[in-house]
Parts: structure tokens; sequence; C-alpha cells
């Protein structure tokens, strides 16, 4: 994620969720907090990318093809003015913010643009996460859910997420409860034995998408 993308993300978190963060959150995050990587889903529509040479030997045939990413860019630039989501060279549709802590990667917002959910955006999110986690030889991803946000349950539950706590009131918009979720083990070769066959099956499912660092 990069300063320029700011506008986008608001925009998600807007739909997703009651209470949301102020831009300029995002900002110091990016900026100051060297704990923080967020990581986004974007989907390129070659339409609308500028053209180049490039493109044109690369690429025949490819106007309004539809690629989806996960990007994690480190430099800084302004967010521009937004064109509507259907006529942008690069939509966010997705993000994930995970912190490095010394002893867990823990993850603090998951969100999906309302237009794509419920095609594996926030699998694949997951998925970035705990490779991330598996990079940064972390062994143990944490994080808090709504106890009523039963897909989101589902999706821990498929990866192996334990229940190991509650917080009352945790939500300031409603005074819901947050279960405490961790998974342990990230490292262990078992763990990276079943991981592996769910990166697979999301693959074939929802088909490859590309990944930039």
């Amino acid at each position: 994620m990069r300063l320029d993308d700011i506008a986008q993300v608001v925009e998600i978190e807007r739909e997703s969720f009651p209470t949301m963060w102020p831009p300029t959150a995002y900002r110091r995050e990016l900026e100051q907090n060297r704990l923080a990587h967020y990581l986004l889903a974007v989907e390129r529509v070659a339409e609308f990318a500028p053209p180049s040479d490039a493109d044109k030997h690369e690429h025949p045939g490819a106007v309004g093809r539809l690629f989806g990413e996960i990007r994690q860019i480190l430099h800084a630039t302004e967010p521009p003015d937004l064109p509507p989501p259907d006529e942008r060279a690069e939509l966010v549709i997705g993000l994930i913010g995970v912190w490095m802590l010394p002893d867990e990667a823990h993850i603090v917002t998951i969100a999906v643009r309302e237009s794509h959910r419920r095609r594996g955006i926030a699998e694949l999110l997951l998925i970035r996460a705990i490779d991330l986690a598996r990079a940064k030889e972390q062994g143990l991803v944490t994080l808090e859910c709504r106890v009523s946000n039963r897909p989101a349950l589902a999706l821990y539950d498929k990866y192996g997420f334990q229940k190991v706590g509650l917080r009352p009131r945790y939500y300031s918009d409603n005074r819901e409860d947050a279960y405490v979720l961790t998974l342990n083990a990230v490292l262990t070769r078992r763990f990276r034995e079943r991981f592996e066959e769910f990166k697979a099956d999301h693959e074939r499912r929802w088909g490859p998408f590309e990944v930039e660092a």
C-alpha cells in the first residue's frame, strides 16, 4: 500500500465498517509505523491503463482483461482525485493490515470492496498475510473478530485459528464483544503442508493472482 491508495482504501472502509479510520491514520501507519504492513488486492483494467509500446507487443488483445494482484509498495505519493470505480486502471478491491510485533503477527484490519465480495478475495488476503508472517519468521498470528461475524469466523476456523479469549464491548459502534483468535505453529512443517493445500485449492477455485512485493 502507498499513500495514493488511501482514498480507495477509505471507500472500502466506509462500505465495511460502522466506524472507520480517518485518512490521516493510514498516512501515519505508512509513514511512521515501522511495524505495519498493508497489502492490497488490486484489479487492473487494461482498457484504462496508459498505452505503451511494451503493452502493444507483449499483451495483444488484452483490452478489457482483468488482473488480480497483491501489491505492497513502499514509496509515497499524494492521493489523486478518483474517477468512478469502473473507469480506474487500478481498482483497490481489498486490504489487510498486519503489525509485526516482537512475538506475533497481529492482523489489525481486513476488508473487501462490496462489489467484489464472495469471490475469494478475503481468503486471498489472509493467505498473503500468513505468507508474510512466515517470511518474517513469526510463528503466531493473532486477530480480533466480532462474535456475530460468522463468515469471517468460518474462514479463520478453516485455517486453524482458535478462540482463546473474549474482549467484552470491544467495538465502539455497538459495544459488541470480540473473540481473540490465534493461529499457532505457523512455521511448522505440518502447518506448511496444510497451508500449501489451501493455497492450491484457492487457485483452482478462483484462478491465479499475480503477486508484487
